[in-house]
């Protein structure tokens, strides 16, 4: 008996991934980052929280509006080109089937199949199909602005608080080995399911997060270390 063919792609999730794990690990890295630098200048605990909520705010609101300005600039390239493809479309049809035909001929079809699916296209939908064959651009993977802003702010959110919250419950002699444990574990997971997701390596994922992000909390304590004041 005939047995459906089915393949596991993970593509349709590159783009709402990259936004999510950016976000949550960006979240999770500067607001840990932060609070082990203040922590480590001797400063109070109130103090300590004030500035990492600060950084949650400030952090969320800059991961919106840089990812909303990017996406939005990709989304303004690609309603250019478009527009361009449009208008070619209407003043040389010919030329546009013939660049179609080449296309295909390139992917592998024969000469005459490669005309005939070019026109049986075009009859159908010449712009989708020279926007999805020629320029690259379909539906799924076009550009959203508005939700890869609200998506990295959301994340970022998500993972700022995980060290802020365990910042809030630890006494301050023992803030900062508890910030740098439950950040880690919790980029441990961020990358070990982000890999996951993305049907890469699971171990290199988790490495990989958890590396630098060690990194990058030690230097924020030895800088905080270094320039603050006893009190």
């Amino acid at each position: 008996m005939f047995k459906r063919h089915r393949e596991q792609h993970h593509l349709e999730s590159v783009g709402w991934l990259r936004a999510a794990v950016l976000g949550a690990n960006d979240g999770i890295v500067s607001t840990s980052s932060l609070i082990l630098g203040v922590a480590a200048s001797h400063a109070t605990h109130s103090s300590i929280l004030v500035a990492g909520v600060a950084g949650l705010v400030a952090g969320a609101m800059s991961m919106a509006t840089g990812e909303y300005i990017s996406v939005q600039s990709q989304a303004d390239t690609e309603q250019a080109a478009l527009e361009t493809e449009r208008i070619e479309l209407h003043d040389n049809p010919a030329a546009e089937h013939h660049e179609l035909t080449g296309i295909y001929m390139a992917r592998g079809l024969d000469a005459a199949l490669a005309k005939q699916v070019a026109a049986k296209l075009m009859a159908h939908d010449a712009l989708g199909a020279h926007a999805r064959d020629e320029l690259g651009i379909t539906e799924t993977m076009s550009a959203k602005p508005l939700q890869a802003a609200f998506a990295s702010a959301l994340s970022f959110s998500i993972g700022a608080l995980l060290p802020l919250l365990a910042a809030m419950l630890t006494p301050s002699k023992s803030l900062i080995p508890v910030v740098v444990v439950a950040s880690l574990v919790s980029l441990a997971v961020l990358g070990g399911l982000a890999a996951k997701a993305g049907g890469a390596d699971l171990r290199q994922g988790i490495l990989r997060v958890t590396f630098w992000s060690a990194v990058s909390m030690a230097v924020a304590a030895a800088i905080g270390a270094m320039l603050g004041t006893a009190v």
